[in-house]
Formats: structure tokens, sequence, C-alpha cells
């Protein structure tokens, strides 16, 4: 099976502070890969530098077979992102969002996959309705739909429920059960239980190293806890 991601020595430097500190490790495609660590292990650093949003300074990346660095554009047209930041405008429309963002990628159709991805998060019923209008859990909806837009190969997820309410995590669950085949997911959680349930695959960060990365059959969820409390939880880096 190929590697949706192959990551080497990956650092980036924010002045005197390393907030990743020569990351590596390899994904398959089709795999989901939870991110764990302490606030300040450079979790989103790491997420937001795979996605193209933040250059490193050292380091490889490399994305269904493309380089982030020589060829970001062809990496951008394989990926998708759910941020805290839900990227939309709040005085569009969910449709506006929606088509402003098909148009950048030149879709073919661009109303038509609209109308679908609002099908599929269940906000069609507010397709002109403007985004400041929306609950938190209806405006992480869209911003899912923004980020499948492009029919993305890998999605990466930061804190996706953070601030849900229970039916909003039941419909994201199940929003991304749907999705899971042929795509790979790297999502960063603070959930240890509910991020180790989701996933493949497990990787631990620490002041920003890999101190932990393992697929999920290698080892139960007590045996997990054990392993971040070793490496995280004693401040063993």
């Amino acid at each position: 099976m190929a590697d949706a991601l192959d990551i080497r020595k990956l650092t980036k430097v924010f002045g005197d502070r390393k907030a990743l500190d020569k990351v590596t490790f390899a994904l398959p495609e089709g795999a989901f890969l939870s991110i764990f660590g302490p606030n300040g292990a450079g979790k989103t650093t790491l997420l937001r530098t795979l996605s193209t949003l933040a250059r490193p300074t050292s380091g490889t990346i490399r994305v269904m077979g493309a380089d982030a660095k020589e060829e970001p554009d062809k990496v951008r047209e394989h990926i998708g992102l759910i941020s805290h930041n839900s990227m939309l405008y709040p005085d569009l429309t969910a449709m506006e969002n929606l088509m402003f963002v098909a148009r950048l990628y030149g879709l073919a159709n661009p109303e038509e996959r609209v109308r679908e991805l609002l099908h599929a998060v269940e906000l069609d019923h507010r397709r002109f309705d403007m985004v400041r209008t929306f609950s938190r859990g209806m405006t992480q909806r869209l911003s899912i739909a923004r980020a499948l837009i492009n029919d993305p190969d890998v999605v990466f997820l930061d804190e996706p429920y953070a601030g849900l309410d229970p039916h909003a995590v039941e419909i994201f669950d199940t929003l991304l059960a749907s999705l899971r085949e042929g795509r790979t997911f790297v999502m960063v959680s603070h959930d240890l239980q509910k991020g180790f349930e989701a996933c493949t695959h497990a990787l631990v960060l620490a002041r920003g190293r890999v101190v932990a990365f393992a697929p999920k059959e290698e080892l139960d969820f007590e045996e997990f806890k054990q392993l971040y409390r070793e490496t995280v939880g004693m401040g063993v880096a």
C-alpha cells in the first residue's frame, strides 16, 4: 500500500524555540491517524505545516507523492482542512461560501457539488442563510463541507469536536464514517478515548518530538494510556 503521507525530519522553529523537532513518520493511504499530546506539544503547528498553511524550517513533507516544498499547489489539490477557524465568511450565505471555494478550485459543476455537500451535512434547508446566524455545530458542519469541496484524498482535522453539543457530535461522527472509505485522515485530539477509538494509527507528540507512533492493532487502549502517561504525563520526551 502506498503512503499518503511521508514526513522526514520535519522541523519548525519560531525564534529560538523548536515547535517541531525532526518529526518523522509515514502513513499509508486510507489510514486514520490521531495525534495526541499536551498543550504546547506542537500538534497544531504540525497540522498547519502538513496542510501548507505554514512553511517548515527544514525537512520534507510528501502528500500523495507530491513534495510540499516543490509542488505546494499539487499538495493542496489533495487535501482538505477542518480547523478551529471555520474559514467561512460570516456575512455570506452557506451557498455563497461553498460556491466561492468551488470556483477557486475550478470545479466543472460547482453548483451541483455545493448542493450535494449541503445535503450531506444536513444544511440544504439553510443554504440561503448567512453563516453568522448559524450555531457552532452548524458552522462546523459547513466547514466540513468546505473542506470536502475538492473531494480531497487527505483530510486534516484540528480538534473537530471542540464546542460541539452531543447532537452535533453524533452528526459529525456519522459524516466521518461515511467519508472514511478511500480517504486518509489526520486528527489532532485532546480526548484520548475518542481519538483512540477513531484511529488506525496513534502518534504522541511532546515538546515538538514524536515520542510514540504505532498502528492501533499493536496496543489496546489501556496500554496506550500507560504509554501516554510514561511519555507525556511524566514529562519524559
